[in-house]
């Protein structure tokens, strides 16, 4: 892990000095981990496990007492600051310790009142630095993972897989509520090894699973209606993220005909994936084939996301954003058709680039799904 780290630090000075940033704040959580191995998890948003500062000489890892030890075992090659009064408070000592004048942050993860709040104290303590927006060095170094990572999130895609798979098999039934679902798969997938879930589980039925991000809950599962699940583990720091809609009993006409579809433009969204290709293009690929079938303004979200350290990372597969995508990029394609009153159906599955089109790491079929629930 430690020659790991050196060189994604490596890749990351040759960054800053690219964009004349002498040291960079690092306070996002997966791109703190990512850079030192420190798994100090941030337990609000307006709170911080600790802050690295790179700079083209210099490691610092600065935290306080609840986790300097921690620090010291899991980030060897950091520098270890540990702040007795706020990482805010010990900013201006660190600034001249390393002799800072262009300070690169994450404005993605740091508040207003934060910013004014360090704005604050190093105008009080007399340190003349420039702050520069630096979020886009970050992303670019994350969004195309090592083999190593790859082989994390596949860990995490096969526990969600095998999990779900015998879980709908044996477990969903008629009457069960979606509360219960979501819990009994949440407690399979701890006890098959995952650290943790990647994000909370969706499980909507009926009229519910038209609803992109339903919360769970005490509606019952009936034969013949949409039960839409997205779900994923966490293992070692990488999450899976699947998305799979059923029926118990027979599918009716209608389900298969918004099944097909959208099976249909995931596989054509993904038959179109290559190094080069814009993210833009390739959800505009789903989405026409979704219009042309009828169901034109029923695709409201991104065709994906990229996923790694984080379920939701660079690159966004949608119109909002245009981003070519590279070799070893990890992400997911998850077209989906909701119609309010009747319900919907989401198909996710998660897929790298390679150098002649897309691998899906997905080994469970969808059209499995189309047999029904018996």
């Amino acid at each position: 892990m430690k020659k790991t780290i050196e060189k994604r630090v490596e890749r990351l000075r040759k960054s800053l000095a690219e964009n004349n940033i002498d040291s960079l704040l690092v306070l996002v959580e997966e791109n703190r981990r990512y850079l030192s191995g420190f798994t100090g998890e941030d337990t609000r948003f307006d709170e911080t496990a600790g802050a690295l500062f790179i700079t083209d000489k210099r490691l610092i890892l600065a935290t306080d007492s609840r986790n300097d030890l921690q620090a010291a075992r899991e980030a060897p090659l950091y520098e270890i600051i540990c702040y007795k009064k706020g990482l805010v408070k010990e900013l201006p000592n660190i600034i001249n310790t390393l002799q800072t004048k262009r300070l690169g942050f994450e404005s993605i993860r740091m508040s207003y009142m934060q910013y004014n709040k360090i704005c604050g104290q190093l105008s009080s303590s007399d340190i003349d630095v420039e702050l520069v927006e630096a979020d886009n060095i970050m992303e670019c170094l994350r969004a195309v993972k090592e083999q190593s990572e790859l082989e994390e999130i596949k860990k995490a895609l096969f526990i969600a897989e095998s999990v779900f798979i015998n879980f709908a098999e044996n477990t969903i039934k008629p009457g069960m509520t979606e509360k219960e679902a979501a819990w009994i798969l949440e407690k399979n997938l701890r006890e098959a090894g995952a650290d943790s879930l990647s994000f909370p589980i969706i499980v909507a039925s009926g009229p519910n699973s038209a609803l992109p991000h339903a919360i769970p809950g005490n509606r019952n599962f009936h034969k013949g209606e949409p039960i839409l699940f997205d779900w994923g583990a966490r293992l070692n720091g990488y999450c899976s993220d699947i998305s799979r809609t059923l029926v118990i009993g027979s599918p009716d006409d209608k389900f298969k005909k918004i099944f097909n579809t959208v099976l249909d433009a995931q596989l054509k969204a993904i038959d179109a994936i290559k190094p080069g290709i814009s993210s833009k293009d390739v959800d505009e690929i789903a989405r026409n084939h979704i219009d042309s079938m009828g169901f034109k303004d029923n695709f409201g979200h991104g065709l994906g996301h990229g996923i790694g350290l984080a379920v939701h990372e660079p690159p966004g597969i949608s119109s909002l954003k245009d981003t070519l995508l590279e070799k070893q990029m990890v992400f997911t394609v998850e077209p989906g058709i909701y119609i309010p009153g009747w319900g919907g159906i989401r198909l996710e599955n998660m897929v790298v680039v390679r150098k002649d089109g897309a691998e899906v790491l997905n080994s469970h079929d969808p059209l499995t799904l189309l047999q029904g629930i018996k």
